[in-house]
Order: structure tokens, then C-alpha cells, then sequence
């Protein structure tokens, strides 16, 4: 019985996944005599938690409840007070959870304090699933980097674009909108200045019943973009400009004419990957989504900075030698180097088959 219930708090999780950063999403459920009688979920940062929101549900009924929650309850106080605190004070008998919080402010605490207030607590159901939730946050916790997730969208043949540079579009459009929903869930998207120049996009996220925009950031180191380009003129999502330390001070002035945008001038002439997802990570950026191009995938995999790969193999074939691939980087020479992968899912969306996979780090 146990499952059932923290697999609903789960399902109210998942709904809010993209809109809590960088906070984690977590749903909670109040369960007494055998039906709920509270039910919750953490909605926006800054807002109620959500052991809060269930428990204001679950009013005075909460006395000798159970509460199913999806990640240990916290133990600080933050913008929010303790919701370890709360669930004691509630009187709460029982407290069933997903998964541990790694935040060195909780890890461990929140359970530590429940169980010293005499409270009977539970610790991994559903784990797995709880622990999917949350993915980027617990990554970002532990390295203090972004998760990174790359995304292609490729021919058969592994093409991006023909000879020409024709690329629109390779994939289908349902293809394209699950892209705007896996944009949706993280919270920047990364591209280098040759996609903002071939195909002037907006980077925006673009679904039938609206979601969120990820922060666009724009590699361009040597701020050499069009000032008239869409991510700069339309402020419907931040913008942020990664340039070398040698970039024209002109150009700046230029792009931060505009409210949204936001240049970050590296310390060295050109921009190195690792020392950029560090600094995106001192900013609480806790995901990217890189959708940008050729060389950017290939410098990505080159550092071995890629924590997802999301290929969309669309069953076209371009058939030219010279178009070009998917992936442009140094790469390696000998086969027993290739870097390994492991396949999570493949699901056909429309006529396209979308994969999944997660690259094998220190192995």
C-alpha cells in the first residue's frame, strides 16, 4: 500500500518538473483510515513546500495521518520554514519517503529529526522513481555543475544538414514539440553563435499549453552575432552571451542595450567548457540543453562534459560524404576509445525513433 500512495505523490511531482528550479520537485500525499485526505506538491521556488500544501489540505485530520512525501522533508530554514518542524508540530504519525535529500542542509537530518521526535519514518520507497525526479538538482547538489543533456537531431546517415547547409527541417513535427517540452524541463539552453547566425532561432519553448523558456546562452567568443538577432531582441527569455576575454567592449555595450541580455566575458581568449559550466553552476543553473551544432556537440563530447545524449534519428537519408554530422569534434583514433554509452529508451515519436542514453563516466 505504501507504493500506491508514494506513487502518487510522485505523479504530482512530475507535474511540476521545470518549474521549480532550483529547487527539486516534490509531491506529497496525506493518507489517513485509508483515503487521502491531503495532497500537494512544491510549485514554484520561494513558494510552499509540499509537505505545506498538503498538510493545509489535510487540516486537522493530519493527527495520526500518514504522510508520503517524495523527498526527505527539509530541516532548515531557507525561504521556507522546516517542513520536518511542520510535520511534527501536525502531529503526523508516520512519514514515508522516496527519496534522501543529498543537500548538505538536510542530507539526513530531516529524517534524523523525525525520528527524535518519536514519529515512525520510512526511507526508500518508489525510490528509483522518486530519485528520477530529480535528477539535474541531485547532480548539481553533488558536482555544483549543471546536468548536461545534449540534444541532436539527425538523418539515417547521421547528417545535420546538407551539403548546402539545408537543415529544415530533418525531424517531424512531433519530433520538434517533444523537443520544446524536453526544453521546458531544463533551465538554460546552450547553442553556438553559427546556429544563432544560419538560422536566426528564438530558443523559446513552444507548446500547445504554454511552458516555461530555459535561459538562451549563446557561445560566441568574440561577440560577432547580429544585433538585430532574435534572442536579442525578443525578451521573452534571458539571454546570456558567453564571449572571450578579448571580445570586442563595443559589442557589449551593444547587446546589454537590452534588459534580458547578460554577457559573461571568460578569463581566457577563447571559452573553455569546464571552466563555463562551473561558473553556470555558481549561478544555480542546474541543467543545459545543448542544441548547438556540429562543433558544439563535438566539443561537449571531446571534454566528456555530456551527462544525457537525446538523438532523434529521423528516417531520412541525405547520402552526400561532404554533409555535415552530427557530431564535429576532435574525437578519437581508435575504436576501444570510443566513448560508451548506455542506452536508456527508444520510443518512436511520429515517423522519428528518439533515443536516450547516458554516458559511461570513469569507466
Amino acid at each position: 500500500m505504501d507504493q500506491k500512495w508514494m506513487r502518487l505523490a510522485i505523479e504530482m511531482a512530475k507535474n511540476t518538473m521545470g518549474q521549480t528550479s532550483p529547487n527539486p520537485a516534490v509531491g506529497a500525499v496525506v493518507v489517513k483510515d485509508g483515503r487521502v485526505i491531503g495532497m500537494g506538491a512544491h510549485l514554484k521556488p520561494g513558494q510552499g513546500h509540499a509537505e505545506v500544501n498538503a498538510l493545509k489540505q489535510a487540516g486537522d485530520e493530519a493527527d495520526g495521518a500518514t504522510i508520503y512525501v517524495t523527498l526527505e522533508p527539509c530541516s532548515h530554514h531557507g525561504k521556507t520554514p522546516p517542513c520536518a518542524d511542520l510535520v511534527i508540530e501536525r502531529r503526523i504519525k508516520r512519514v514515508v519517503i522516496g527519496s534522501h535529500d543529498p543537500n548538505p542542509l538536510v542530507a539526513g537530518k530531516g529524517i534524523e529529526k523525525l525520528i527524535k521526535a518519536g514519529l515512525e519514518v520510512v526511507v526508500g520507497v518508489c525510490e528509483e522513481e522518486a530519485d528520477a525526479l530529480n535528477e539535474f538538482f541531485f547532480h548539481h547538489i553533488r558536482t555544483k555543475k549543471p546536468f548536461v543533456t545534449l540534444k541532436a537531431a539527425m538523418t539515417l546517415d547521421g547528417k545535420i544538414a546538407t551539403e548546402s547547409g539545408d537543415s529544415k527541417w530533418i525531424t517531424s513535427t512531433e519530433a520538434r514539440e517533444d523537443v520544446h517540452l524536453d526544453r521546458h524541463l531544463h533551465d538554460a539552453i546552450l547553442v553556438g553563435a553559427n546556429t544563432i547566425k544560419a538560422d536566426n532561432p528564438l530558443l523559446t519553448t513552444r507548446l500547445p499549453h504554454g511552458g516555461i523558456s530555459p535561459i538562451r546562452i549563446v557561445l560566441d567568443t568574440s561577440l560577432s552575432i547580429d544585433k538585430k538577432s532574435n534572442i536579442l531582441t525578443d525578451d521573452s527569455a534571458e539571454t546570456w552571451i558567453v564571449c572571450g576575454k578579448d571580445a570586442s567592449i563595443e559589442k557589449e555595450k551593444q547587446f546589454l542595450s537590452a534588459s534580458h541580455v547578460r554577457v559573461i566575458r571568460m578569463e581566457q581568449p577563447t571559452i573553455l567548457l569546464p571552466e563555463l559550466l562551473n561558473r553556470l553552476g555558481e549561478d544555480k543553473i542546474a541543467s543545459i540543453y545543448v542544441e548547438g551544432g556540429a562543433r558544439i556537440h563535438g566539443a561537449f563530447l571531446d571534454a566528456k562534459l555530456v551527462d544525457r545524449l537525446i538523438v532523434y534519428v529521423a528516417p531520412k537519408i541525405v547520402g552526400s560524404g561532404k554533409a555535415l554530422p552530427v557530431f564535429n569534434g576532435i574525437g578519437v583514433m581508435k575504436m576501444n576509445d570510443a566513448l560508451p554509452l548506455t542506452i536508456e529508451s527508444m520510443t518512436l515519436i511520429g515517423p522519428d525513433i528518439k533515443i536516450t542514453a547516458h554516458l559511461q563516466k570513469g569507466e
